[in-house]
Parts: structure tokens; C-alpha cells; sequence
């Protein structure tokens, strides 16, 4: 009740930078009068500036940079920065942290919607899915013939994961069920049931499928380059359903287009959206998607909630559900 009076005799100014679903949206308005950016695209920077001035917490997107300018911008009073993602590269974590800011995420709820993701976008790869109905809807499918837009096999194959967390971890169980042999490089990772640990350079020389699993950070910014990529198999396949800036696109063009590897399917580009005129968007073995690694319904619905979840939590001093600076808590208790 002691809180609820708070509240009234000093509500907390709230952001949220893009409409959310709704079951996250009314959590907050039980609360809050919240300022919501409603237009579907990314609130300009100058709005965002302008609106998040004196606010207490904002939930963002990972369209927007939240960095050291911005939080000087809003003020000594902001107590949370919620980020529905989780993937945090667009909030500048040491900023908030020196500031003892709790950033949230919402890890573990789009899990299997991102794996799912991956798989769709590896076996569309595999079988030339994308191209095949380019082809037909362009009047090329005259006849059958036992040479047509040939794929390749899943069963049996050997899949390479970079980077084991929960999504990496997803992605190797469902790759047993299509008796797949699953390697991975992950550094300090736990092992996986039915996967091998592998250093890179072997996962990459053995694999007939690499999928990218790693977050977004300075050591794997161009993870994947043109090096990588000339230790790959002539017939293998890479997914990125991680960050875009983890791959470098020049030398994915350059791999594909002299045909060093098989095919590509990408979730994530550098910059998104992909700009129309890119290269990649010539090739026909290559699949790019809008970045729809967790876009189902049921999983949108669950990072919203609980975006508002680290929201509320925040405003009201307490830890959040989903905290990826939690070394703040830890000033606090030898303050």
C-alpha cells in the first residue's frame, strides 16, 4: 500500500520506445501513465532524446542506441533500462553500470522460436527452398528433369554450432532428431548431450552446416570472415541468427559468389534493414529474412511481459527478473 502512495503523490515517467504486445503494454498501464512511441519504425533520435529527458525507466528496442550521451540526456533520476531483446549491443553496458543502472533482457523466452528459426532457414538452404519458387513463379519449371535446383542432405550431415548457449543448445537437440553429428566451439561451455566440443578450425573444416550462436561484442565483431570462410567445405552451409555485425558481408559475397561455400541463410544483416542495393540480394544462394528469429506470436507476447516485468522490478528498487549488469547489486550491498 506504503507503494501505491508513492506512486500517486509521484508517478514515474516512463518510455517505451515502440508498441508492444499487448499482455507486456497492460502490465505497465496498471501501474503507469507510460509515454509509447506508436509508429511502426524506430523513433528517431532527436524524438527519443526529446521524450526520454526526466523519464525514471525505459523499455527499449534493439533499434535504438542507448548509449553514454543519452543517459547524461535523460538524467540522474533513470533507475532502469529494459530492452526487449537478449541481445544487449545497443545499450552501452559499462555506461549504465558506472552509473548503477539495472539493464534488463529476456533471455530464455524466444529460445525455441530462434531455434526453430535457424533450423527453417538451414533446411530452406539445404533444399533451395527461396530459389526454387523464384524459379517456378518466373515460368523456368518447363519439366522434371533428375538434375533440377540440386540441395542437399540433413540426415546424416554434420552440423557445426559457434557459440553453445541456450539457442546453440536448442539448436543441437533438434539436430538428433534428423540423426544429425553436431560438433561446437563455445569457450567454458557446458557439454552438450550427443555434441562434441571442437576447436574452430575444425568445426569448420568438418562441418556440412555452421550455424552462428555467438553474441555480439567487440572479439566477435567479423567473426566470420573471409578466413573463415576459406576453412569451410566447398558444399557447406552457414545460418546467422545471431547479430548482423558478427559477419562480415563483403566476404560472405566474395565466398558466394565464387562459389566457395554452398549457400547462406541469413535472419540478421549489418545494417538492418539491408540496404536494397546490396550485393547479397543478387545471389541466389543466398536467403536473408527481416530478422524474425523470435517473431511468433506466443514469443513476442512472453519478451514483452517480461520486459515490463525488469521494468517494474527496476522502478521499484527491486532486482531484476533478467539482470545483465547484476555486479550493481553488489555495490549496493557494500555501500
Amino acid at each position: 500500500m506504503g507503494a501505491i502512495i508513492l506512486w500517486s503523490m509521484t508517478t514515474p515517467k516512463i518510455l517505451v520506445t515502440r508498441l508492444i504486445p499487448t499482455p507486456g503494454l497492460l502490465l505497465i498501464k496498471e501501474h503507469f501513465q507510460p509515454d509509447v512511441w506508436t509508429p511502426d519504425q524506430p523513433i528517431p533520435r532527436d524524438e527519443l532524446f526529446q521524450r526520454a529527458r526526466g523519464v525514471d525507466g525505459l523499455l527499449c528496442m534493439l533499434t535504438e542506441k542507448i548509449d553514454d550521451e543519452l543517459m547524461d540526456a535523460i538524467g540522474p533520476q533513470l533507475k532502469v533500462i529494459s530492452n526487449m531483446a537478449v541481445g544487449v549491443d545497443n545499450v552501452d553496458i559499462p555506461a549504465a553500470t558506472q552509473r548503477g543502472i539495472p539493464v534488463g533482457n529476456t533471455p530464455g523466452v524466444l529460445t525455441d522460436a530462434t531455434a526453430d528459426q535457424a533450423f527453417a532457414l538451414m533446411m530452406a538452404a539445404a533444399r533451395r527452398v527461396t530459389e526454387s519458387e523464384r524459379f517456378l513463379r518466373a515460368g523456368k519449371w518447363l519439366n522434371w528433369s533428375p538434375g533440377l535446383l540440386l540441395g542437399a542432405d540433413i540426415s546424416g550431415a554434420t552440423l557445426g554450432i559457434v557459440g553453445l548457449g541456450r539457442i546453440g543448445r536448442a539448436v543441437a537437440q533438434r539436430a538428433q532428431g534428423f540423426n544429425m553429428r553436431v560438433l561446437y566451439h563455445s569457450p567454458n561451455a557446458k557439454p552438450a548431450p550427443g555434441a562434441r566440443s571442437v576447436d574452430l578450425d575444425t568445426l569448420l573444416r568438418e562441418s556440412d552446416f555452421v550455424s552462428i550462436h555467438v553474441p555480439l561484442k567487440a572479439e566477435t565483431r567479423h567473426l566470420v570472415n573471409a578466413d573463415f570462410f576459406s576453412k569451410m567445405k566447398p558444399n557447406a552451409i552457414l545460418v546467422n541468427t545471431s547479430r548482423g555485425g558478427v559477419l562480415d558481408q563483403t566476404a560472405l559475397y566474395h565466398a558466394l559468389k565464387e562459389q566457395r561455400i554452398f549457400a547462406a541463410a541469413l535472419d540478421v544483416t549489418d545494417p538492418e534493414p539491408l540496404p536494397m542495393d546490396s550485393p547479397l540480394l543478387e545471389l541466389e544462394n543466398c536467403i536473408i529474412v527481416p530478422h524474425l528469429g523470435s517473431a511468433t506470436r506466443q514469443t513476442r507476447d512472453k519478451m514483452a511481459l517480461l520486459a515490463a516485468q525488469n521494468l517494474l522490478a527496476g522502478i521499484r528498487g527491486e532486482h531484476l527478473p533478467h539482470c545483465v549488469n547484476p555486479q550493481i547489486y553488489d555495490r549496493e550491498k557494500n555501500a
